[in-house]
């Protein structure tokens, strides 16, 4: 990223999908550990949504 890298924008996407699969799969489960687990996926999406509309 400090380097302005092409890939940036597609890395940190290709992050944010894998997050929202992980954050839906997990808040399926009624464990808290998976409700944390959901929850940090989402946050962790949503950052890196915004370092590749950054990256752009």
């Amino acid at each position: 990223m400090s380097r302005g890298s092409q890939f940036v924008s597609g890395i940190c996407g290709l992050c944010a999908e894998a997050c929202d699969a992980c954050g839906t799969e997990c808040g399926q489960h009624e464990a808290e550990h998976c409700q944390s687990c959901a929850e940090a996926c989402r946050q962790c999406a949503e950052e890196c949504r915004q370092l590749a509309g950054a990256a752009v």
